[in-house]
């Protein structure tokens, strides 16, 4: 049985954010509803997502000097995201296209199709990013964005590499397997209590003869 949701996160194989999909009934009740990642797509609910489209289409590129003019204004533009992020610069989430459509509307009221933002993947590390969107047929843009460690600032260009650096060495030390313990070799200190021993096991047992005879 399937039923239909309205995404509220991007989710991988599924969907954008913001869109009605199909999916099965068990995986939204047990996944995605109790996660918060969508909610039931009721008829209010998507009347009011279709209106909203509707509102931002009209800001969308319609011709080739439309789309030149929209062109100007991004190559100006620098969106901003502060995140949580560790020590290594890995985020504690991702900036997605959905993100960066949802930033220009909000900042510039620039509407861009999300699947024309050309991220091979998410963001995943704080850094300086150029991002491309194709915002009309043959006009493409780079979108340049900062995603900044919340609360602080953007290192260098030679620190986050150092920072890169730094986690892939973590992550490799932590994939191999440990060393097996060395043989133990006994020391000259060793070796002398050792024989020791065996003189008083020698002894003991010379004494218990002496006895029986």
């Amino acid at each position: 049985m399937q039923t239909q949701v309205i995404l509220l996160q991007d989710v991988d194989k599924v969907g954008l954010r913001g869109e009605v999909v199909s999916v099965a009934r068990g995986y939204a009740r047990n996944y995605l509803l109790p996660r918060k990642l969508a909610e039931s797509a009721t008829s209010a609910r998507v009347a009011e997502l279709e209106r909203r489209e509707a509102q931002r289409a009209r800001h969308e590129a319609r011709s080739v000097d439309q789309a030149r003019d929209i062109a100007g204004v991004l190559e100006k533009t620098e969106l901003r995201f502060d995140v949580k992020a560790g020590p290594t610069g890995a985020l504690f989430g991702s900036v997605t296209p959905t993100d960066i459509a949802d930033r220009l509307w909000q900042e510039k009221k620039i509407r861009v199709d999300r699947r024309k933002i050309e991220l091979a993947e998410p963001i995943k590390r704080i850094g300086r990013y150029q991002v491309p969107i194709d915002v009309f047929q043959d006009v493409r843009v780079e979108v340049k964005t900062l995603v900044v460690p919340e609360g602080g600032e953007l290192p260098s260009d030679e620190e986050l590499e150092a920072m890169e650096a730094a986690e892939i060495a973590e992550q490799k030390a932590a994939a191999e397997p440990s060393a097996p313990d060395e043989e133990f070799e006994p020391g000259p200190a060793e070796r002398a209590v050792e024989s020791e021993s065996d003189d008083f096991d020698t002894d003991v047992e010379v004494a218990a003869e002496e006895q029986e005879l």
